[in-house]
């Protein structure tokens, strides 16, 4: 079982009792069991998206020499025979409907045809983007799809559709790799000498940038370029040089500057991977000398000192080029900046400018405060004349009106405490009265001293009370 029918089938959707219905012609179903036909259309497109993502896909791309990792395709699907024999089971064959599933893909977008996409000239996240592009017709097209209409009438229009073969662009892979290409590349703040790349520095940044154990094909590539920068808009491209846009005020058109850029940072890269072997064959020189020094093989040896001394040289011319490139690269870096914060300058000189404009010069803000301090002294005239115009108080009679309030309030304190010493000398009566009523009375004579004290007690705390009260 080769890899792409093992990962197909460690889907929950491809459980062993599916099997039977997913790998039968159940595209004869589509108007008989619509629901039934969208759940295995649905099933084998997630499948193959998701194989493709995980890079069981194969691909005609020559695997670089450099690399360990496996170049596959991922955002490309081969429909063809081969397809077909790599999905082939052993129990329930091929899969006859595939046909008909990537047929519903490309009428619902999910899959691209890769001549349609490229000659497209509108971008696929518009909604007026049309599977048929005037631009890809020819008479050859035209008289095929009749001939199908044709077949169509004659056979009868409910038979299962024949896989074609074509390479279909897998849209929701291709969507979510150019997010991720577009958020590495953006992370970290880069400069703008950081989001130029050479196209073979782009390839090695971000080639596992959907699977890390699989790389893009070149296939790959060409779609993901052509859809960061006509779609997205998120790169500036011309074939060789990539620049991602910052902003949307970004230009669109790749520079002089840009292609110098691309190339110093493509040139040390590659001159990094020539210092890397260099030095490994130096480490791998000096052991050979070592060896044939301990095997008593003094030819060898010095043979190996001198390729070692061609290595060093070698080594040495490298890394003095390599010094020269990156004080060049960062003296492009400084000036780049320093364009950069001209230009911000000359911005807020700009804006400033029409600030000053606006305001009219130093001359018409003294006139400005000028009038303000005029009008403000104006004010407080008016107040003045105003508070003139009022009623005149005499200050003596307020005085007279006082002292009368206060008199009259001393005097209702006066006969307040009157009314309370005359309330206090008739309770005191009363109870000298009930104490002569109480001699007569012996039984009760006990009960009216104690309330004949009580009564005492209370006016002479009632007393002191007021004693305090006038004291304050």
């Amino acid at each position: 079982m080769n890899d792409l029918l093992a990962f197909i089938l460690s889907q929950d959707e491809f459980r062993k009792n599916r099997l039977p219905s997913l790998y039968s012609d159940f595209a004869i179903h589509r108007k008989t069991n619509p629901d039934g036909y969208a759940v295995n259309v649905s099933a084998w497109e997630q499948a193959l998206l998701k194989a493709a993502r995980h890079g069981y896909i194969s691909s005609s791309s020559i695997p670089s020499p450099s690399s360990s990792r496996r170049k596959n395709n991922h955002l490309i699907l081969r429909a063809d025979e081969g397809l077909l024999r790599a999905l082939e089971t052993a129990e329930w064959g091929r899969p006859v409907a595939l046909g008909a599933v990537l047929d519903e893909a490309v009428q619902n977008r999910v899959m691209v045809p890769l001549q349609v996409y490229r000659a497209s000239s509108t971008s696929l996240d518009k909604p007026g983007w049309n599977l048929i592009d005037p631009s890809v017709l020819s008479p050859w097209n035209v008289m095929s799809w009749g001939l199908k209409q044709l077949k169509g009438v004659v056979v009868g229009s409910g038979s299962t559709p024949h896989l074609q073969a074509q390479d279909l662009v897998l849209v929701e892979n291709l969507k979510e790799t150019a997010g991720l290409v577009v958020k590495q590349a953006m992370s970290q703040n880069p400069s703008k000498t950081d989001l130029v790349y050479s196209k073979e520095r782009f390839v090695n940044e971000f080639a596992t940038v959907l699977h890390e154990e699989s790389e893009l094909s070149n296939d790959d590539l060409d779609v993901l370029l052509l859809y960061l920068s006509r779609d997205s808009g998120a790169i500036a491209y011309d074939g060789e040089t990539i620049k991602f846009r910052s902003s949307n005020d970004t230009s669109r058109e790749i520079t002089q500057q840009d292609t110098a850029i691309g190339s110093i940072k493509t040139t040390l890269s590659a001159m990094t991977k020539q210092v890397e072997s260099l030095e490994k064959k130096i480490a791998e020189l000096n052991a050979t000398a070592k060896t044939a020094l301990h095997n008593k093989n003094r030819i060898s040896a010095l043979a190996a000192l001198r390729s070692k001394k061609l290595a060093e040289h070698n080594l040495k011319q490298r890394l003095d080029t390599m010094t020269q490139l990156e004080e060049v690269y960062s003296k492009i870096e400084q000036a780049t900046d320093q364009v950069q914060f001209v230009q911000a300058m000359e911005a807020s000189t700009g804006v400033l400018r029409g600030l000053n404009t606006e305001i009219g010069g130093a001359a018409r803000v003294e006139d400005v405060v000028d009038e303000l301090r005029e009008e403000m002294s104006k004010v407080d005239e008016v107040g003045t004349i105003m508070n003139e115009a009022g009623p005149q108080i005499d200050e003596t009679e307020i005085d007279d009106e006082l002292e009368e309030l206060e008199s009259k309030e001393r005097q209702e304190e006066e006969e307040r405490e009157a009314e309370e010493t005359r309330q206090k000398l008739a309770e005191l009566d009363y109870l000298e009265q009930r104490a002569k009523e109480a001699a007569r009375t012996p039984s009760a004579g006990q009960g009216v001293d104690t309330a004949l004290e009580e009564s005492i007690g209370r006016l002479s705390r009632m007393s002191v009370e007021e004693g305090h009260g006038t004291t304050s």
